[in-house]
């Protein structure tokens, strides 16, 4: 490896679909930056073995997607207290000292997209509405405790998953039925789909918005479709809309300062790039 030279990459199973090499790549052409990022197919049971051996290959660190993030975790020397609380880790930097820190960007991207796209918005507005109790909901819930929301009201199909999430994060989270929609959607000020229901290849996600207050924000993590059902329904009768693919451009932006030492931007030039992608 060249001087200079600095490796990162994502570990995912699978992983050739993921934007994270083309939006790296991007920054680190824009930055005149010596480097380049890859993407690692990492079977599931081989993570800990595909980590450790990240200071050996001189690597200055990785990202971590589906499903491995919880794996990473447990693999790392130390997870931040962040990490830690969401139970995730997408971002591991290797250290000079060859050991591995990891943090979870997930947090920070989703609400760097929120602030970026509706810069009114603010999390003590109302409480706010999350739909799913998986990885990414997590992240999202966590982020809108910290920031101030009265209230989370978590749906998700299976209750007793969600019962679990409330109970393990602490703080102020409601947990509604999913047929209880409409009493949980009643007065929020922010709407957020962290599961794959309407994504590309998946089921259709089946809620009415009707009680939804007009003023709310409506977000879904999903980006393809860039609009997806529940964000063109929700535009249709007035509410403000952000797509999920800013919080992808977002959550990358500490991860590459934390690798090759410059704070990138995104901008609509990247954001094209990605989207032309899709």
């Amino acid at each position: 490896m060249a001087e200079g030279f600095r490796t990162a990459g994502i570990m995912g199973w699978p992983v050739g679909h993921s934007r994270s090499p083309m939006l790296h790549n991007h920054w680190l052409r824009r930055y005149g930056i010596a480097g380049a990022y890859v993407p690692f197919a990492v079977p599931p049971g081989r993570v800990a073995d595909a980590v450790r051996g990240l200071p050996a290959l001189g690597l200055a660190g990785c990202n971590v997607t589906v499903p491995h993030k919880e794996a990473v975790l447990a693999a790392i020397d130390l997870p931040d207290a962040l990490a830690r609380r969401i139970g995730a880790v997408n971002l591991v930097v290797v250290q000079p000292d060859g050991s591995m820190t990891g943090t979870n960007t997930d947090a920070y991207g989703f609400m760097a997209n929120l602030r970026a796209t509706c810069p009114n918005w603010r999390a003590a507005d109302g409480p706010a509405v999350v739909l799913g109790a998986g990885g990414s909901a997590r992240a999202v819930v966590v982020s809108l405790l910290d920031a101030g929301a009265p209230e989370v009201r978590l749906l998700n199909r299976t209750e007793a998953r969600a019962e679990s999430l409330a109970a393990e994060l602490g703080g102020a989270i409601a947990v509604f039925g999913w047929e209880q929609a409409r009493a949980a959607l009643d007065g929020a000020a922010l709407l957020v789909n962290s599961t794959s229901l309407g994504m590309q290849g998946q089921g259709p996600l089946d809620i009415d918005l009707a009680a939804l207050p007009r003023g709310a924000v409506v977000t879904d993590l999903v980006y393809v479709p860039l609009e997806t059902p529940l964000l063109a329904a929700a535009r249709a009768r007035g509410n403000a809309v952000v797509d999920g693919l800013g919080m992808l451009l977002q959550q990358a932006v500490p991860a590459f300062e934390a690798w090759f030492g410059v704070r990138p931007e995104v901008t609509a030039a990247l954001r094209a790039e990605v989207v032309a992608s899709l």
